[in-house]
């Protein structure tokens, strides 16, 4: 990448960054307004607080009915009981969690197209409830309640670090030849997408279809507003999720988490990178940038390309949608005749009688699946709350934030309790140190009870993922906090008896090699300021 082009991108990020904090101001700003139009008619002021007080009432009403956990409700509830007139002003602001009836319409249609053309794989499944180890219970979950099928003739290929993981996804995409699909949470226009900027050029002048879709406050301090007139300008269809404005918008809360690159529809990857220097560790702000990947090759591609097709489909009324998605969906037909074709299911391999166990054995099972916080259904939390519960010998996450609900610890405790070896890893080095705060006042209670902590020594510990028993583990974009598991679209993926599994396990013990147990630390010797404090710090968490 040449000089030129280098410093557009510091010049870019500066601007960014610029934008970042007009955002912040003018948050403030809105919030500051609205108190002090109310303070300015302290004439009425009677008749202000009396209609302050009754929105607040239908507004606790509301929060109570909610089909959400006690845990997400109660700081709300106090906030607004204890100060109405501020707790109103930012429910309205931050609370409502994207609830507009037209987007979440919009979401309904898309899906109600595109999840169907999936299909089932009723081979598959039968196979994996003749595994056992109680698998097939979280996989019917999925299936059933997030519309996502089970496949078992999927490759997958574990990276420990997000560099191999972006070699890879290069590699791949230089021998696209229909479509590149690209979406992430945060891009920076620096020199790890320069690098993945000039093989998506190349490809565009070779015919092939691209597309990157970025969320707007991920990527805020990273890129300029200019950014998708200059991939549009060389070919690179783009699009922004969910864009700031300033003003009153309720679906400010939500962002889109999810890391997805699909090549051809054959290859996928996913995992906790985004398209930034510091996840490559080219920058290293917070020491060493831990964060970790899955390349998918086979059908179970299909079910990230559905995933990205439904966020580029259903962002904006205002674009134009895809009018035939079997064409991602099922490319070797590549006719558009194939919206009705039988999904190739588990043992349909040409190479593989159905009934070959060395094929399934040398596959397991693959299961990519999506969250979206527009429906009540938590699938994020309760894949990893059935990782806990079906656990026999160990259950082992790491996550970058560790914000949990009170079902989630129970889980996790209990799992403990009854001999499972459970442990969580967290990062030594924090990104944002309120939310380490926030994440160390959860351990005392985890400790407590029998699970063990590791802080992961070398830096920030960025990846997302579980492993439990050899045989099942989830590999994606999901954190164990409020926000991925409540307001964030995520994806990830549930992988069974695969030998990456093998791989994945390899990688937990350096982790934990590379990290330093603080479980006794947190079991007790805390002074009573310090538990206080972080009680306060939990009540308020899911409002973080």
């Amino acid at each position: 990448m040449n000089t030129a082009k280098t410093v557009e991108g510091k010049t870019n990020v500066r601007n960014g960054v610029r934008r970042m904090v007009f955002i912040v101001l003018s948050i403030l700003l809105e919030v500051a307004f609205i108190l002090l139009i109310v303070l300015r008619f302290n004439r009425h002021a009677e008749w202000i607080e009396l209609g302050t007080r009754i929105l607040a009432l239908v507004l606790v009403l509301g929060i109570y009915s909610q089909y959400r956990t006690a845990t997400m409700k109660m700081p709300w509830l106090i906030l607004i009981a204890s100060f109405p007139l501020l707790g109103v002003t930012m429910y309205l602001l931050i609370g409502l969690n994207g609830s507009t009836w037209k987007m979440r319409k919009r979401y309904e249609d898309i899906d109600a197209k595109l999840l169907p053309m999936l299909g089932e794989q009723p081979e598959a499944q039968e196979k994996l409830s003749a595994f056992g180890h109680g698998i097939a219970g979280i996989s019917s979950y999925l299936q059933n309640y997030a519309g996502y099928p089970v496949y078992g003739e999927t490759d997958v290929v574990y990276y420990p670090e997000a560099s191999e993981g972006l070699e890879a996804q290069l590699d791949a995409m230089r021998s696209a030849e229909h479509f590149i699909f690209m979406e992430y949470h945060a891009i920076e226009d620096a020199q790890s997408w320069h690098r993945i900027q000039e093989v998506l050029e190349d490809r565009v002048r070779n015919g092939v279809e691209v597309r990157v879709f970025y969320d707007d406050m991920g990527s805020i301090g990273f890129i300029n507003t200019d950014f998708v007139k200059r991939m549009e300008s060389v070919g690179i269809r783009c699009r922004v999720f969910n864009p700031f404005v300033p003003g009153l918008r309720v679906f400010l809360n939500n962002r889109d988490h999810r890391k997805i690159t699909v090549v051809d529809g054959k290859t996928g990857f996913t995992g906790g990178y985004n398209l930034a220097n510091e996840y490559f560790n080219i920058n290293s702000p917070y020491g060493y940038w831990k964060d970790t990947g899955i390349r998918l090759q086979g059908s179970a591609v299909r079910s990230l390309t559905a995933t990205f097709l439904e966020m580029w489909n259903a962002v904006r009324s205002g674009d134009e949608d895809d009018a035939d998605y079997g064409k991602y969906l099922f490319p070797e037909k590549g006719d558009g005749s194939n919206s009705g074709a039988e999904p190739v299911g588990y043992g349909n391999n040409s190479n593989m009688e159905s009934g070959d166990t060395e094929e399934s054995a040398a596959h397991g099972f693959v299961q990519p699946y999506a969250d979206s916080p527009l429906d009540n259904e938590h699938v994020g939390e309760n894949v990893y709350i059935s990782v806990a519960e079906r656990a026999q010998k160990y259950a082992w996450f790491v996550t970058p934030y560790l914000i949990i609900t009170d079902e989630m610890n129970y889980a996790l405790t209990m799992a403990a309790r009854r001999g499972v070896d459970v442990r969580i890893i967290t990062p030594g080095i924090p990104d944002k140190k309120l939310i380490y705060n926030v994440t160390r006042s959860y351990y005392a209670r985890l400790a407590q009870n029998g699970v063990r902590i590791f802080e992961y020594t070398p830096g920030f510990c960025h990846c997302k993922m579980s492993i439990s028993d050899d045989v099942l583990a989830t590999c994606g974009t999901i954190n164990m906090d409020y926000r991925s598991l409540y307001h964030h679209f995520e994806n990830g993926c549930l992988i069974a008896a695969d030998p990456a599994i093998e791989e994945m396990r390899k990688d937990f013990e350096a982790m934990f090699a590379a990290s330093k147990e603080v479980t006794e630390q947190y079991r007790s010797g805390r002074s009573a300021w310090l538990r206080f404090g972080q009680l306060v710090l939990r009540l308020f968490a899911p409002l973080m």
